[in-house]
């Protein structure tokens, strides 16, 4: 029996980008759910999304930020018993021919979340600026302090999670940038995480969550979310 799988994509005005990358997670992904978080867009993202055949969307009726969007996604997935959930991004920055790679390292029991990353193997780190570049490697850092584990790409928005993590992070979520200090609560639970090398392109349209000038406050807010979440207790 295959495997039962849902996509989900948090949107917040991606009605540039959000009907490409349906089209293309159902040319890729045949087999596989998809369900849309509309995080309350002001655009056209829910008409777009709705308009796409076979396409499940969610409206929120304020925005939640990206935690909140993938934590409604994370509910829906424990409570329909899906055997694997991924986060994929709505502006076109992942490749939908990606996402088998990191259903099949959660399905065959390789990981309970597998990370796609732009930075394993033999990549560089190229086509960031330099801020980010310096909170990837500081990320990366922490993650060796705090949880003995090197994570190249915390920020990455492509993720596979097992139904088991799914039941764990549905309720502990964060809601603010939630993906390096996610990482951390996992690890500290005994739960396996690899990275897999994954091509990731530019933005083909939207906003980043973190503009620019946030950046430092972006930064020592996430290490200090890390910190809390590795001396928090295990749960039982």
């Amino acid at each position: 029996m295959n495997p039962k799988v849902l996509i989900i994509l948090p949107a917040y005005n991606e009605e540039a980008t959000i009907v490409d990358v349906l089209s293309g997670l159902q040319r890729e992904c045949p087999d596989y759910d998809l369900l849309v978080i509309n995080d309350a867009s002001t655009d056209n993202t829910s008409f777009l999304a709705r308009s796409q055949s076979g396409v499940d969307v969610v409206d929120l009726p304020v925005n939640l930020g990206i935690g909140g969007a993938v934590q409604t996604g994370l509910r829906y997935a424990d409570r329909m018993c899906y055997d694997c959930s991924v986060q994929f991004d709505a502006d076109g920055q992942h490749r939908p021919e990606d996402v088998g790679l990191l259903v099949n390292m959660v399905i065959a029991g390789e990981c309970d979340v597998a990370i796609g990353s732009r930075f394993v193997g033999d990549s560089k780190i190229r086509g960031t600026d330099f801020m980010r570049r310096i909170g990837i490697k500081i990320f990366e850092i922490f993650s060796l302090v705090l949880i003995r584990k090197r994570i190249r790409d915390h920020t990455s928005g492509f993720r596979a999670f097992s139904k088991g993590a799914v039941r764990f992070i549905m309720k502990e979520y964060p809601v603010d940038y939630p993906e390096p200090e996610i990482i951390v609560l996992l690890a500290r639970n005994k739960f396996k995480i690899k990275e897999v090398f994954t091509q990731m392109y530019s933005r083909q349209g939207g906003v980043s969550s973190i503009p620019f000038f946030r950046g430092p406050y972006y930064m020592l807010k996430v290490l200090i979310a890390m910190t809390m979440a590795c001396i928090r207790p295990r749960e039982v």
